[in-house]
């Protein structure tokens, strides 16, 4: 592919000379194909390239996500075939298969095809992200042609089946659902959810949603904190596949006007016959054009308690080991919905936790269960409330104890006292940076030296994705651009940035995985006497900084030089110091 594609570009006028050189160095380097190689250095977008090839050898060009793909296509070529070759099988008309390439010049790949198929080989021209996002579509998982022959099924069943499939298997609360990858004896609908849920287990989803429109119904994949489209369905799924989930998680499927909470316990028996259990917490939200579910997959294999592992630099992890090792004291941890928080807590007190340590938590709900730790569910119905259990665990000769979210002030006041008197408290919060977190106390009516005595330590932390390691590349960005992010100018000249390129590792987005920006503020005798004064947050952040702080986006900064994240994750969770 690589001088044939080289002298193309070149004659099209589409590259110079010497980014054709630039980049072929770089290929040598890092042992990708050489349109991966321009891709990665700017020179031109997949699009552009292929456009151009497309002028110049007189191929269509084709947007692979403006065409569906159906099954009986897809099996022609397996998908270890199309990633290896990097193709796409679209079209087929008797004898003829229509294939996308990134080189349609490539007579091996045209070839091996031909042979495998029995086909005549007619190619077109698509970007590299194109066939590779159809690729992780149509063959990604695994699941892909199972949901589409599952929905073919239904689409082929009348209403009287689908109306009877809503009432099958009602499962009881303490009853474990074991979801297999293939059951061709259920129900298609049933099939069809299980398959959404073992694919989002497989993809590493954190949460599901099945959202009603109004005429169409959209399932979505959070990944990486990100949201997915994974499939739009007609109408007509929208009853049949909401009661299943419904009757899943033990609802009343009779309710369609208020909100309503279940769990799933999945047992999922993935590839090579090996089983996966997941807890699943489920939402039910009455929305306008029908009732919008939300799973929220909790998977013990995903929770990482170990401190290491987290995403601190070296003296932020200092000070919080530091501050967790004291014997009494509050600790709180800030930051929005899915940044991280309870990961966090729960390594702090998996690092506490002994023989000779009695360790109490209170969670709606609890997500993990953490062996030698007693765990509260927070039952707000019957009036069992965050207050009502830390004023439980204090007859309970507790040492160290951790309470979902301090919601009020009376959970706040209770708290307060049990680390005046001795004991070490762990808590979350929602602000902005740690330096708010004083304000946000005071402004639920806590004395201020309340706080300066009891506070021992506030962690804000976001969470952002991982550069892919499989595609990852060197990029260049504008020395200017770098040091208004906050590097300074020798940094700026000299660090590489890392992007990803996309692959079927990746679903073609670049990244995979996350890991955590932390900003550590430890409470000294500065902060104490400022917080007394009712100091500004940005003068109690300011002092912090000088106490040797690392603010967020100075984490960022530090995981952009190290080669983990991008700078476009670092802008999108942070502010400018």
């Amino acid at each position: 592919m690589g001088s044939t594609l080289g002298e193309v570009l070149l004659k099209e006028k589409i590259l110079t000379p010497e980014q054709l050189r630039a980049a072929q160095e770089f290929q040598k380097k890092h042992d990708v194909p050489l349109g991966s190689a321009i891709v990665s250095l700017n020179f031109l977008s997949g699009e552009e390239m292929a456009q151009g090839l497309s002028r110049q050898l007189g191929y269509p060009y084709i947007d692979l996500d403006q065409f569906e793909v159906y099954p009986d296509v897809i099996s022609l070529i397996t998908a270890d075939s199309a990633k290896k070759s990097l193709v796409m099988p679209i079209h087929r008309i008797r004898s003829f298969l229509t294939l996308a390439m990134v080189d349609p010049t490539d007579l091996d790949i045209i070839e091996d095809i031909r042979f495998r198929t029995g086909l005549s080989i007619q190619p077109v021209i698509a970007s590299e992200a194109g066939i590779v996002n159809a690729i992780n579509k149509y063959y990604g998982a695994g699941h892909g042609l199972k949901v589409k022959k599952n929905i073919e099924e239904i689409e082929l069943a009348d209403d009287t089946k689908i109306s009877v499939i809503e009432q099958l298997e009602k499962v009881e609360e303490d009853e474990d659902t074991e979801v297999d990858e293939d059951v061709p004896d259920e129900a298609p609908i049933i099939t069809l959810v299980n398959n959404i849920f073992v694919e989002a287990i497989k993809k590493g989803a954190s949460d599901v949603h099945f959202e009603p429109y109004e005429k169409s119904f959209r399932i979505r994949y959070r990944i990486d904190g990100v949201l997915y489209e994974t499939m739009n369905l007609p109408m007509k799924f929208k009853n049949p596949l909401t009661s299943r989930v419904k009757i899943m998680s033990n609802m009343d499927i009779a309710e369609k006007r208020l909100p309503q909470d279940g769990r799933i316990k999945m047992r999922a028996r993935m590839e090579k016959g090996l089983k996966k259990e997941v807890d699943m917490r489920i939402s039910c939200l009455p929305t306008i054009f029908g009732e919008k579910i939300v799973a929220r997959l909790l998977d013990k294999d995903n929770l990482n308690i170990d401190l290491n592992k987290l995403g601190f630099e070296q003296e932020s992890l200092t000070t919080f080991q530091r501050a967790i090792a004291r014997p009494w004291g509050i600790i709180l941890v800030s930051g929005p919905t899915g940044s991280g928080k309870t990961n966090t807590l729960y390594s702090a007190i998996s690092t506490l936790n002994g023989m000779e340590k009695n360790i109490m938590t209170a969670e709606d709900p609890v997500e993990f269960y953490v062996p030698g730790v007693n765990q509260v569910n927070i039952r707000d119905e019957i009036n069992l409330t965050f207050a009502a259990a830390l004023r439980a665990f204090l007859r309970q000769d507790p040492d160290i104890m951790l309470i979902g979210e301090m919601r009020d002030q009376e959970t706040v006041d209770i708290a307060i006292k049990a680390a005046l008197t001795g004991h070490l408290v762990f808590s979350t919060i929602h602000t902005n940076d740690s330096a708010a977190t004083i304000h946000r106390l005071i402004n639920m009516n806590i004395e201020p030296f309340l706080i300066a005595d009891s506070l021992a330590l506030v962690l804000a932390q976001r969470l952002i994705r991982r550069v892919c390691k499989k595609c990852g590349a060197p990029t260049k960005l504008p020395v200017k651009s770098l040091i208004d992010m906050g590097f300074s100018p020798e940094e700026a000249e000299t660090v590489t940035i890392m992007q990803g390129r996309g692959c079927e590792i990746c679903h073609n987005t670049g990244y995979k995985g996350r890991t955590a920006l932390f900003e550590v503020m430890e409470l000294n005798a500065e902060i104490r006497e400022m917080i007394l004064l009712r100091a500004q947050s940005k003068d109690i952040k300011k002092k912090a900084v000088e106490s040797g702080m690392i603010t967020m986006r100075r984490s960022g900064l530090i995981k952009i030089m190290a080669g983990i994240t991008t700078p476009e994750e670092v802008l999108r969770e942070t502010v400018k110091d």
